[in-house]
């Protein structure tokens, strides 16, 4: 983990769009509304089997992400000022643990709910996570961690 830089008194946040579980909980509303307006057959084998499974690993990858940043004493809240660059344990292998969590839980309770609706959401839903999200909070960190941040971004992959 890379301590905040010497110095630096940068109480500034990355600015993102709007708190992600609230994207991700409004794409769900959207995904059940339009599945009771309009219902579209989507039968999947094992539905339940395949999206608790998804559910599963996007929680243990999720808590593994939350845990990390509970230990460095970092908040996990987008709107709060991030205190320590955390890149050891999960954070190690992919740089947004917790996200990544999200979108399988998501994806597994689309699977699950067998709603086409959720999972066609899924895209819309990325392209804003990504953009309006992530690359805040890349450019924020950037500029808040400089070199560490940059040699961090460079060793580790975005998602997997």
């Amino acid at each position: 983990m890379a301590m905040d830089p010497a110095g630096q008194t940068d109480t500034g946040t990355a600015g993102v769009i709007a708190r992600p579980p609230l994207l991700f909980l409004a794409a769900l509303l959207i995904g059940f509304v339009l599945d009771r307006l309009l219902r579209l057959p989507f039968p999947v084998p094992g539905a339940w089997i395949i999206g608790g499974l998804l559910i599963l690993i996007g929680f243990a990858l999720f808590a593994a992400g939350i845990r990390n940043f509970m230990r460095a004493t970092t908040p996990v809240p987008t709107n709060e000022p991030t205190r320590v660059l955390v890149t050891t344990g999960i954070h190690g292998w992919t740089r947004n643990p917790i996200y990544l969590g999200m979108f399988l839980i998501y994806g597994g309770i689309g699977v699950a709910a067998q709603n086409i609706w959720i999972l066609a959401l899924t895209l819309p839903l990325a392209i804003l996570i990504r953009y309006g999200v992530v690359a805040r909070e890349e450019a924020y960190l950037e500029r808040r961690f400089g070199d560490a941040y940059l040699d961090y971004r460079q060793r580790v992959r975005r998602w997997l």
